[in-house]
């Protein structure tokens, strides 16, 4: 029962960042479609919603962040990754002679 709640809260701590990126774009996306809709209509002073822009940025980069960021880090473990970023091991130390 261990493994199964253990592999619950490991997908939750990827879907839930998931949804945090997925909303911020869609709050970044919103922003600026309601901008340029509001051109059409005279009633209205077209502005930007900066804010929710600013909220939808940082939410969708956390999130975008957080999954990047564990996916690279489960890659380097595994040794799925280029050369270059691969864990530099320590050199030897030379021999006294």
């Amino acid at each position: 029962m261990k493994l199964v709640a253990a592999r619950f809260i490991a997908i939750l701590m990827l879907v839930i960042p998931g949804l945090l990126a997925c909303f911020g774009f869609l709050k970044m996306k919103d922003s600026v479609f309601i901008y340029f809709s509001e051109f059409g209509n005279d009633a209205v002073t077209p502005d930007f919603q900066w804010l929710k822009f600013l909220l939808g940025f940082i939410m969708f980069f956390a999130g975008a962040g957080f999954i990047g960021g564990w996916t690279f880090f489960r890659d380097r473990k595994r040794n799925y990754v280029a050369p270059r970023f691969k864990q530099k091991l320590p050199r030897p130390p030379k021999p006294q002679g």
